[in-house]
């Protein structure tokens, strides 16, 4: 008996699963419409799809999921209702913040998102910790019970408890949350010292309410799903939820443990694990733009030697949130994204999503407003019979009525130059998030590789490089379900960190080994709890360091120094190496400052059976025969007569643009001047000349 794995991948608009045999490297893949009211809805009737073509429940063996679900509670602000415990006299904290504008701080009309709770739902609690973790004066638990009584009152069922220097000493934060499951069996608690055990009371309070205000959204959908799956008869307890930092974790360990606001970046993450491992670590692209444009948003992430750039201090939505992170940038770029005509009688995209329900107009499914779906087909770059194998068809004549109506009548344009705007306005879009995050980075484009996934990268991917003086892109097999394909070459990961903020000269070997300790016992804890004690698993040590006074850290690894367990000389080697971070990160480095211990960290990796794509069989040198042709258009204004290709049937031979090449899941487009050519592992590589 075959043991099957499975990833799925809830997007805005179409939910993508993959199926793998380890055995024989064989991948099946299913693409339905997403369920936007509940997404658990379009993942089963994908699994069933994939059971109705001969294979059995029993056979899948390994269920891992990327989700968008927390990511649009929170964009739609349909969270939970949720009460706030502080400290006596720190109430202000959710008002006054970090006092600094967050993103432009260039912004004069700034304002400030929504507070998650208002100042009606916050209470004092009297009782302090002091910064060095010792109790100050005594928790006050009557004060706990008259604020959970109010709250409940008001109908809130998930609290955040954010105390100050809870990281330090997380006792009365135990002690609240124990009270309130006392008073209020089946609340959900949020515990700063669970979610953030850091310093900076903005961030760490920031991430505890996004926490509080996620988890019974996510804990609902994880509970649906997984009696979905049971209905199914999908019986193995390997079921994975992906996270922001492309680990996966355990679907049960959703509830509690304040791990929610990691699946925050789910579903993106899950497409650059799989270009950092399919293509950087197996096939060896090591750098690598990745430009994952679905149905309803574009994300951009960069891989370097091999590798997705992380962060662990971000934004999401304008609001503040620090966990482990690939560095990942979501602009409104879809499919589904919508055009119009402005007061000022200039064309504009987005932000707006016509997504699944009704999608674009082509779709006939309500659909008014034109989409960039829309300009596509009426570019002829879609073709209008084969969108996912011809399970839907494409009308192309509404499309042309509604942005004939829409944007080329109102600015004096034919449909084909309208349409031919909206695609050029989309990609200059896209292509300037690109340069921007580059530049940030110091990265130096012409030294990358765009590789498009979503079902419109590869539509668009060519005329982007191009933009960008990008030469080359590689297109993957699938890659309208190239994040799925993630989903099954990520590892179990979990994070940790507890801050203790010294002089690291004053850092005795021994204090350093006791506190990595510590979080590797909790880890240990969690994955015992997780049903994965017995599995054999990694520990990546990391320090937070500064010179003393700055106001920012540098994530320090410790992998090749002498600090398992931690020697005096590997303290050494930990500052030379903080050096060295410090002048290729900023150009500089103060020998002569002090250098300030922040944070702790530890990472800790249980291996997962990875899925790799194997080598093709041989197809020839002969060029392919092509299905048919296509007028396509770039500008509105000169057509190409540009031959379409099936991607299965294509050989090593190079072909030369203006080119289609279609494909079950998605569509790649090549202008004039660029070349395609099928390597190895199937990728379709693409350069300029």
């Amino acid at each position: 008996m075959a043991e099957y794995r499975l990833g799925v991948d809830v997007g805005g608009t179409h939910t993508d699963l993959v199926l793998a045999n380890p055995a024989t490297g064989e991948l099946l893949i299913e693409k339905v419409q997403s369920t936007p009211s509940n997404p658990s809805i379009a993942v089963l009737d994908g699994i069933l799809r994939l059971l109705a073509r001969g294979i059995g429940p029993d056979e899948i063996d390994f269920f891992s999921h990327g989700t968008t679900v927390t990511t649009n509670a929170l964009l739609e602000m349909k969270g939970a209702k949720i009460g706030l415990l502080i400290t006596k006299g720190f109430r202000a904290i959710q008002e006054v913040q970090s006092q600094a504008r967050e993103g432009n701080q260039f912004e004069l009309k700034f304002r400030r998102p929504k507070a998650l709770v208002p100042q009606r739902l916050t209470h004092e609690i009297g009782g302090r910790v002091g910064y060095t973790g010792d109790e100050v004066d005594p928790l006050q638990e009557d004060d706990i019970r008259n604020a959970v009584m109010a709250l409940r009152d008001e109908g809130v069922m998930s609290f955040a408890v954010c105390y100050i220097f809870s990281f330090m000493n997380p006792a009365h934060e135990q002690r609240t949350a124990a009270i309130i499951r006392q008073e209020m069996p089946g609340a959900f608690v949020s515990l700063s010292s669970d979610v953030l055990s850091r310093i900076r009371e903005w961030p760490r309070m920031s991430t505890t309410l996004l926490n509080a205000y996620l988890e019974p959204v996510l804990t609902r959908y994880c509970a649906d799903l997984d009696e979905g799956l049971d209905k199914a008869d999908i019986r193995t307890p390997r079921r994975f939820l992906m996270q922001s930092n492309g680990g996966v974790m355990p679907l049960g360990a959703t509830a509690g443990g304040g791990r929610t606001v990691r699946t925050l970046l789910s579903g993106p993450a899950a497409g650059v694990q799989a270009s950092g491992y399919v293509l950087g670590e197996q096939q060896g692209w090591s750098h690598i733009v990745t430009m994952d444009m679905g149905g309803t948003s574009c994300d951009i992430a960069f891989i370097q030697n091999g590798k997705p750039l992380e962060v662990t201090e971000g934004n999401i939505a304008d609001r503040r949130l620090d966990v482990p992170a690939f560095d990942i940038s979501t602009i409104s770029a879809g499919g589904g994204t919508i055009a119009r005509v402005n007061a000022a009688n200039f064309m504009s995209v987005g932000p707006d999503s016509a997504g699944a329900e009704p999608g674009p107009v082509c779709y006939g499914k309500g659909g008014e407003r034109p989409t960039i779906t829309d300009a596509d087909l009426v570019c002829g770059y879609l073709n209008p019979g084969h969108l996912l194998g011809g399970e839907t068809t494409l009308d192309r004549s509404a499309a042309e009525a509604a942005i004939h109506k829409t944007i080329a009548t109102p600015m004096g344009l034919t449909v084909a130059e309208a349409a031919a705007g909206i695609g050029r306005l989309i990609n200059a879009r896209m292509a300037d998030e690109i340069r921007v995050g580059a530049a940030k980075k110091v990265i130096d484009l012409s030294e990358f590789t765009l590789v498009p996934f979503g079902g419109a990268g590869p539509v668009h991917a060519v005329m982007v490089a191009d933009d960008l003086g990008i030469r080359r892109v590689l297109v993957p097999p699938n890659p309208g379900a190239f994040s799925a394909l993630g989903l099954l070459c990520s590892d179990v990961v979990h994070d940790y960190i507890r801050s203790e903020v010294r002089d690291i000269k004053d850092l005795p070997p021994d204090h350093a080994e006791t506190s990595f300790k510590a979080l590797e016992d909790q880890a240990a804890g969690d994955l015992a709890g997780e049903g994965l004690g017995d599995q054999d698993r990694d520990y990546i040590r990391e320090l937070d360091l500064r010179y003393a006074g700055q106001g920012y850290e540098i994530r320090t690894p410790l992998d090749g120094l002498e600090t398992s367990p931690v020697t005096a000389a590997g303290l050494d080697q930990i500052e030379e190496r903080f050096h060295q971070l410090h002048l290729s990160l900023h150009g500089h480095e103060a020998r002569d400052q002090e250098i300030e211990l922040v944070s702790y960290r530890v990472r800790v990796r249980v291996p997962v059976p990875k899925q790799a794509l194997p080598e093709i069989a041989p197809r020839g040198d002969a060029p392919p025969p092509s299905l048919s042709s296509r007028q396509i258009t770039f500008d509105g204004r000169k057509h190409f007569e540009a031959p379409v290709y099936a991607r299965d049937d294509l050989t090593f031979a190079p072909l030369t643009g203006p080119l289609i090449i279609e494909q079950f899941d998605s569509t790649t487009v090549l202008p004039p001047g660029w070349t395609a050519t099928l390597d190895k592992y199937g990728n379709i590589v693409v350069e300029k000349g």
